[in-house]
């Protein structure tokens, strides 16, 4: 989670919401990513998204079982879709979100049973360090932030 955690600060100094992701296969990283919505100007381009790119890329196959994503926050229900898709087994994420969550929060598309393939989840892993730095962005946002140069 440190690893994420480093793209998440690294998100948040670009302007970007501070989510960050790795992924893992056979203790080895694969995949790095943060989001890069606002620089890319491309609603896809979030950490758990970028991640998965980078991943396929370095293994030369889109298919990622075995592998573990590891994000600071709960994948929404596309990045969600995209995990099922690549056949991630595991998904370990900091903070929740209500508003989008679909790991377990709002949704749980990760485990349900009527969809092809399930991804074990766990939640909380050091949520205080993944809120912090949601909650650093959108207060900088309240007081009239911007989100990132050029938006």
């Amino acid at each position: 989670m440190a690893l994420a955690i480093g793209e998440a600060n690294s998100a948040l100094n670009q302007g970007e919401v501070p989510v960050g992701a790795v992924i893992v296969l056979d203790n080895k990283l694969i995949g790095v990513g943060r989001n890069l919505v606002e620089a890319n100007r491309d609603a896809s381009a979030h950490a758990e998204m970028i991640a998965l790119r980078v991943a396929g890329k370095s293994i030369s196959n889109w298919r990622l079982s075995g592998a573990k994503l590891i994000v600071t926050l709960e994948p929404c229900p596309m990045c969600t879709s995209a995990l099922m898709l690549s056949r991630i087994d595991e998904i370990y994420y900091g903070a929740s979100d209500p508003r989008l969550g679909a790991c377990g929060s709002l949704f749980d598309l990760a485990s349900s049973p009527q969809l092809p393939h399930q991804i074990k989840t766990y939640s909380g892993i050091l949520e205080k360090e993944c809120k912090d730095l949601l909650d650093t962005f959108f207060e900088n946002i309240r007081r009239g932030g911007r989100v990132a140069e050029g938006a």
